[in-house]
Order: C-alpha cells, then sequence, then structure tokens
C-alpha cells in the first residue's frame, strides 16, 4: 500500500521521479563511486517528507529503533546486508554484543532489540544482549507481545586490567550500540582493547549535531543534483542555526528570530519561483537529541518572542532531561502523505549501504506541518510492501515502486551525508 496524496502529483516533483526512473544508471554508479571513498554507517534511518513539490531528508538516525516494524518478506535483504557490514570491520567475528538503550518497559523498542538480534544471529553470530541498567544485576528475562523472550545480562569489563567488555563467559569481538548515548558515554564503553564499538562513540548524540550532518547533506545533495542536472532545492531542507539560546531565562531570542527570518525569506523566493501556493514554515528543533522532543513548527519569526510558560519548557529540555542551548532552524517539508485519515510520512532503513526496507509513521492527531514522532502516532505503522531498490520503468513515475525507489536513492544520500559527518567528527588517533 503506498499513502494517497492529498494533491495530485504533477509538479516538481513527478519531474524529479521522472529523472530519478530515467536516471538510474546514472544515479547507482554515481553512488557506488562514493561508497568506493566513504565507509557507510554500520546502519541508519531516515525520516523524508514529500511535499508534493519537493522530497527531502528532516533526520538520519544513527541507532535506528525500528526494525521489528519492517516487512518480515525483507528479512533476507537485512541478513545479507549485514553480513557485507560485519565483513567488512570484523570478518573473523563471532561473538557479537549488543548493547540496546535503557528502555526496558517500551514493548515496542524491545520487540525491535530482539529482531536487530535475529538478523545478526542469521549473520553467523553469537550474539548476546548487555544492559546499562544498574537494577540488571543478573541474566533478566523479559517477555515480549510477539511471544518471543528477550534476555538482558549485566555488562561487565573483562580480563586482567578490564580492557574489554563482556558478559559472564563471553568475550565479544564486537560491540553493536543501538543506544544513542544521549546521556554520555557510559564509562563501561570507554577505552576498550582491540574490540569494534559500532558505530563509534562520536556518533552519539553527546557529540553529533544535526548541523553539521545537514552541512554534510548539503555539500552531497549539491553534488548530486549537478550529476543529474537538477535543483539540488528539491532534495535539500535548508536551515539556519542559533547556537547559544535559553528557552528558560529567554536569550538568545533574537538571534533565533533572526535566523527564522532569513530561512522564510529564502524559501518564499523558491515556493515563487516554482508557483507553489503554500505558507512556508520552518521547523526549530533541538541540535542534538531524538525521540522528537524539543521540536516546534514556526510560520512567523514573532512566534518564537511570545513562546508562554509551557511552550518554553517543552522546547528547553530533551531526551534524558538535557538542556537544550543549541537549535537548527530547519525549512519546513510539508507532508501530502496520509494514510487512513492519519497524517503520513516515510522512514527507511539501511544497513551497510543497503536499503533494506521502510515504514510509514502515522499521526492522526498531527497535521502536515508538524512532527508525527509525538503523542498519537501508531507504534505499528504501515510496512513497505515492495523494496526501495527496484524501479519499473513500464509504470508511472509515481506507481509504488519507482516512489519507492525516490525514497530509497534521497535516504542513500543522507546515509553518504552521514559517512561524511563521522569521518569529519572522528577523534584524531
Amino acid at each position: 500500500m503506498v499513502p494517497h496524496l492529498t494533491t495530485a502529483l504533477t509538479g516538481p516533483l513527478l519531474e524529479l521521479e521522472k529523472r530519478f526512473l530515467d536516471g538510474m544508471t546514472v544515479i547507482e554508479h554515481w553512488l557506488r563511486s562514493q561508497w568506493n571513498e566513504h565507509t557507510p554507517p554500520f546502519y541508519a534511518s531516515v525520516d523524508l517528507r514529500n511535499a508534493g513539490f519537493k522530497l527531502a531528508p528532516v533526520d538520519t538516525n544513527l541507532f535506528p529503533g525500528g526494525f521489528n516494524n519492517l516487512n518480515p518478506a525483507f528479512l533476507p535483504l537485512c541478513i545479507q546486508a549485514a553480513m557485507s557490514a560485519i565483513e567488512k570491520i570484523c570478518p573473523e567475528a563471532r561473538n557479537l554484543l549488543l548493547v540496546p538503550e535503557n528502555h526496558t518497559r517500551n514493548q515496542f523498542y524491545l520487540m525491535n532489540v530482539a529482531r536487530l538480534a535475529t538478523i545478526l544471529r542469521h549473520t553467523g553470530l553469537n550474539v548476546r544482549i548487555g544492559s546499562l541498567l544498574p537494577d540488571i544485576a543478573a541474566p533478566t528475562t523479559l517477555d515480549l507481545p510477539d511471544g518471543q523472550k528477550l534476555v538482558l545480562e549485566p555488562l561487565k569489563r573483562l580480563g586482567p586490567e578490564g580492557r574489554r567488555l563482556g558478559l559472564d563467559g563471553f568475550d565479544p569481538c564486537a560491540v553493536l550500540l543501538n543506544n544513542d548515548l544521549s546521556a554520555g558515554v557510559h564509562p563501561l564503553l570507554e577505552n576498550l582493547h582491540e574490540q569494534f564499538v559500532i558505530p563509534p562513540l562520536h556518533a552519539g548524540w553527546h557529540a553529533r549535531r544535526k548541523s553539521r550532518h545537514f552541512t554534510a547533506y548539503q555539500e552531497v545533495a549539491n553534488a548530486f543534483a549537478a550529476a543529474m542536472g537538477i535543483d539540488p532545492w528539491l532534495i535539500n531542507p535548508e536551515f539556519e542555526v542559533c547556537g547559544k539560546i535559553d528557552f528558560h531565562e529567554r536569550t538568545g531570542e533574537e538571534c533565533l528570530a533572526a535566523n527564522i527570518d532569513t530561512l522564510l525569506y529564502r524559501i518564499r523566493a523558491k515556493y515563487q519561483e516554482y508557483g507553489i501556493d503554500e505558507k512556508p514554515f520552518v521547523i526549530v528543533k533541538a541540535d542534538a537529541g531524538t525521540y522528537g522532543m524539543g521540536i516546534m513548527t514556526v510560520y512567523d519569526a514573532a512566534e518564537v518572542k511570545s513562546l508562554n510558560r509551557k511552550q518554553r519548557n517543552k522546547m528547553a529540555v530533551v531526551k534524558e532531561g538535557l538542556q537544550v542551548t543549541e537549535v537548527i532552524i530547519q525549512e519546513g517539508v510539508p507532508t501530502f502523505e496520509t494514510v487512513d485519515e492519519g497524517t503520513a510520512e516515510p522512514v527507511v532503513y539501511m544497513i551497510d549501504r543497503y536499503v533494506v526496507g521502510g515504514f510509514y509513521r502515522v499521526n492522526t492527531a498531527r497535521g502536515r506541518d508538524e512532527n508525527l514522532n509525538a503523542p498519537g502516532m501508531q507504534f505499528k505503522p504501515l510496512s513497505f510492501e515492495t523494496g526501495c531498490t527496484l524501479p519499473d520503468c513500464c509504470l508511472a513515475p509515481d506507481a509504488a515502486p519507482n516512489r519507492f525507489y525516490a525514497y530509497g536513492v534521497v535516504a542513500r544520500l543522507a546515509l553518504l551525508a552521514a559517512a561524511h559527518e563521522l569521518e569529519r567528527s572522528a577523534p584524531e588517533a
């Protein structure tokens, strides 16, 4: 099933999808040449927005937590891609330690952990799950809604000098993080000896910034657009940054308002160029962090000068109670996709450099100009029925396989941007 588009798909996006379809060999060759020079993250998910006139990523997660929402038919793709990723990182790997988030009460997240462990075991790895929770002091079995059981074990340092991370009787070759390190790097994860930690520690939200990712994405989008002969704006959400703000103390508001004005001016110019009859808006969100926290939709810079206490409190704190001092002001990309009258957006999942599936995030309580990763979101989103790598030239550009291909192309551009981002932010050896 493909979501319904609330407007006819006739304008720039239809032309863009047609260019993707006609230029498939150019696209795949271009991407292949990029992967010869850059190492993809182990895995990632990308939130996309389809505006009917523009298709762009709005967030890239390097610790994806929704593998349970992928179409089970694509498990072979996941396994094959995971094999490729592991062979590059540690070809002799036999034991792998999976370190999840501390969400032991979130059943849907735990089902994601179970699905991820299943994928990894099918690559020929012994997989066990180590918890950072201090109250997991012994192997603990959790019952999942689908009848599966998940065993969490307490992490410990191994060896005479405690230089390796593992479990009782389990010394892994590699450590796979499904924990985004929003609260910082746990001491157990630091200074490991001859163990691969994937993704690397500097990929965590304690160090990562969305603005750095979208700076890299802008460069990737410009290079790709030049190769394809298209306007990069059609795939790139423009942005500004305000680096010193305190929503509680109401400092930095002038910086925020000025950047909103600047960005809205640029968006209006592009809307006029393409004859788009929409009111431009921007999304203000924490430059670090995830889980849909610290996000607001703004149509006029004056709005950020008149926030009430509740709105300021909402913007001031993100996951793990961390204070927001830096925000990214991102071009608002409205979504015109709906599923059963709920606002929808595609989320594409990748392992290594391969698209392995995706699903729609659906929220009946939010509008097309709002963040959908919020209360009201359906936790059993509609998974893609077809993959994102097999366009059909015999069908219309916006037919399901071809629209999914367009999703896959733009998601892989975001993945390439993440590779650039991690290279640039890696600590010096």
